[in-house]
């Protein structure tokens, strides 16, 4: 029996093959006659990125910063200071400096000194005298105080003789309480007063006059009350003993 072929069938047939024609020649538009399948799949997910440096790299990276001075990321390693360099602050240091040559004593020239009014005890007054030279000088006795124009210097308290004649290193001070009138008001001859000169007793004791230059430290520009009853204190070492008079 001989064939018979169906006429549709001979049209599907050529319309396959004009597609597959066409497919095949978009295939190739690249120029390079190969298929470009383009990128798989698994070349995305079989290898991921890590952010995380190899133990051995860090390493090596680190030494290689070192050497050169420099980091190729993060901060740069602090550079370590040239030999003999000094820290930027030096530490505050509160001790007197030395004495440069054997001690003198204590006068104007060498001694600043401050007169400070105080409201205790009353009518009490406070001589600061501070060593301003570069030796060690000794405060003998008690201070010679001359207010104003008087002619005589006031008694001292005996009862406040120091066990130790007062040294003063470079920089230190050194105290004397004065007793500028009665509490009470039973003080005569009282009178206000807007000057003083403090003189200096050498080693020889208050009845060879004083040495040296005097002091003068200011008074409060009113001036201050005193009486008869004027007295004065021995040079103390501390504060605390001069105002226990």
């Amino acid at each position: 029996m001989s064939s018979v072929r169906n006429p549709r069938t001979g049209l599907i047939g050529a319309a396959a093959a004009v597609v597959l024609a066409a497919l095949s020649l978009t295939a190739c538009g690249n120029g390079t006659g190969v298929k470009d399948e383009g990128a798989s799949a698994s070349a995305f997910t079989s290898a991921p990125t890590s952010t995380a440096t190899p133990a051995a790299r860090t390493s090596t990276a680190g030494t290689a910063s070192s050497s050169s001075g420099g980091s190729s990321s993060g901060a740069s390693p602090a550079a370590a200071p040239p030999a003999g360099a000094k820290p930027a602050h030096q530490p505050v240091t509160t001790k007197a400096p030395a004495s440069a040559g054997p001690p003198v004593t204590c006068e104007g020239s060498n001694t600043r000194m401050v007169a400070a009014l105080l409201q205790r005890p009353v009518n009490h007054m406070l001589l600061t005298v501070t060593n301003t030279g570069s030796r060690t000088c000794y405060l003998y006795d008690y201070p010679a105080l001359r207010f104003s124009d008087a002619q005589a210097v006031p008694p001292v308290v005996a009862a406040s003789h120091p066990q130790a004649v007062v040294t003063l290193d470079p920089g230190e001070s050194g105290y004397a309480s004065v007793s500028l009138s009665a509490g009470d008001g039973s003080g005569t001859n009282g009178r206000a007063v807007k000057s003083l000169t403090v003189y200096f007793y050498g080693r020889s004791g208050t009845g060879t006059g004083s040495v040296g230059t005097g002091a003068h430290p200011s008074l409060p520009a009113q001036g201050v009350h005193i009486d008869d009853s004027l007295r004065t204190t021995y040079w103390e070492q501390s504060m605390a003993d001069a105002l226990t008079w």
